[in-house]
């Protein structure tokens, strides 16, 4: 458990509203490991340092190929005749 810091905590309802997100897209990058975040009792706080961190971290990352794909019109789906 990481020591206790004068840092900002965040919720993830806090979260969700400053990036205009629904709360269980912030649930599911905790989740995933992408956001990490403290756990007390029921409640779960993010730091905002790890919190700026993915901001910033998915700025310079660029979309995702999966993304890319998709909008370029070059996404590839397995033929469903062939199950």
């Amino acid at each position: 458990m990481p020591g206790f810091t004068r840092e900002t905590y965040w919720t993830v309802a806090e979260l969700a509203q400053r990036l205009r997100l629904n709360q269980q897209t912030i649930r599911n990058w905790i989740d995933q490991g992408s956001l990490p975040a403290v756990r007390i009792g029921r409640r779960v706080r993010v730091l905002n340092s790890d919190f700026q961190q993915l901001v910033a971290g998915g700025a310079d990352a660029g979309p995702p190929a999966e993304a890319v794909a998709f909008w370029e019109g070059t996404e590839t789906h397995a033929d469903p005749q062939t199950r």
